[in-house]
């Protein structure tokens, strides 16, 4: 998948325009992407979200399925790129499987402190945030948005606001609130 079709994806997402983006997302070759950010994903995995945005669950489910056959072929093939590891327990939340998929999210950010990498580290608390977000542990992804809109790196308001990704924790007044302490920071 080349980068402009990529970046056409993530319009039409962060549009809301998630059966177009499904579209061109299908149109994609081969059974990975390359994510300039994080590496290597699952193509599978980019369509479980789009059905998952559309709330549409049997199709979500079973193309997350798919993509953890892959992920995990991929986390066995390099067990140290934490990038595998946040894409697998992205998946795994993707389809409920909360305990496994909170592991794989704390291995990426065990893989990639921000200590360390100041530069990538935060994406991985960021993804441990989704699969916080995703299996319904809300008070742990607070913790880790507030403190990712703190650092270089991290996630911005804009994005925050924009991102179906961030879709479960909308109704809860703390997400209104982290955007109203941020948005004049940012």
């Amino acid at each position: 998948m080349d980068t402009l079709h990529q970046r056409r994806v993530w319009v039409l997402t962060l549009k809301r325009k998630f059966a177009d983006a499904l579209q061109v997302a299908q149109q994609f070759r081969g059974e990975t992407l390359k994510y300039p950010d994080f590496g290597i994903w699952p193509k599978a995995s980019l369509e479980g979200k789009l059905y998952r945005y559309q709330d549409d669950k049997m199709k979500a489910h079973a193309a997350f399925e798919r993509a953890r056959t892959v992920a995990e072929q991929l986390v066995g093939d390099a067990p140290s790129d934490p990038g595998r590891h946040a894409a697998l327990g992205v998946i795994l939340a993707g389809l409920s499987r909360k305990e496994d998929a909170i592991n794989e999210g704390r291995k990426a950010v065990e893989l990639l402190p921000e200590s360390e990498d100041a530069v990538d580290g935060p994406k991985a608390n960021a993804a441990l945030a989704q699969i916080y977000a995703w299996v319904g542990e809300h008070d742990e992804a607070f913790r880790l948005l507030d403190h990712s809109l703190t650092v270089p790196n991290g996630l911005t308001v804009p994005l925050l606001k924009l991102d179906p990704v961030w879709d479960p924790l909308r109704k809860d007044r703390r997400f209104q609130a982290l955007i109203d302490k941020y948005a004049a920071n940012r």
